[in-house]
Parts: structure tokens; sequence; C-alpha cells
């Protein structure tokens, strides 16, 4: 269980940081061409490195950082436009199993 954790908390902060970048610069940015919202996915880069590598201090704090991403997509998700809300949508999904996940390794870590 501790190894399909540590896969999907991986490939879902990955697939979070492809959609941010992919839906402020492509998709459905704020302006034509691209936002400065762009660089939402800085923080989440920070803890790339130790969910990889299956450090338990990172997912600890990654499953509370996350919670910032689940409120925004909350937000875009019932206050924008068609293409925005449906990315937020995916955002919202990505997020929840990525805490879902974290919180999964956690505890089988700490057994």
């Amino acid at each position: 269980m501790p190894r399909l954790s540590r896969a999907l908390a991986a490939s879902s902060l990955i697939a979070l940081i492809l959609l941010g970048l992919a839906w402020e610069l492509w998709l459905a940015p704020l302006r034509p061409g691209g936002s400065w919202l762009v660089l939402k996915v800085l923080p989440l880069l920070a803890p790339l490195r130790g969910i990889l590598h299956g450090r338990l201090y990172t997912y600890r704090w990654a499953s509370l950082l996350i919670w910032l991403y689940v409120l925004e997509a909350l937000v875009r998700a019932t206050s924008d436009p068609a293409p925005s809300a449906r990315l937020a949508g995916v955002s919202l999904v990505l997020c929840l199993v990525f805490f879902v996940s974290a919180a999964i390794h956690i505890r089988s870590a700490r057994a």
C-alpha cells in the first residue's frame, strides 16, 4: 500500500503542476497570451523532490499546503466561466487524490 500511495501522490502532484501551467498559459488564461497567475505552481515545486523520494516530513507539510489549492479550485469552479470552471474541477480532483494518497502514505509509514 505505501508504494501505491507514493505513486498516486507523486503522479497527482506532477499532474497538478502541469495542469496549472497549461491552464494559465494556454487552455484558459485570465488574459490572452497567459497571465502571472501561472506562478501559482511555484509552491507546488517545493515538495516535489521530497514526495518523489518518499520523505515523510514532506508528505506531512505538503498535505497541508494542498488545501490552498483546494480552496482556489472551489472558488474558480463556482465563479469562473465554462472552460476555466471545468479545469478547476479537474484541479480539485487532483488535489483530493494527492491529499488522500498522502494521508494513506503517512498512516502506513507510521504503522
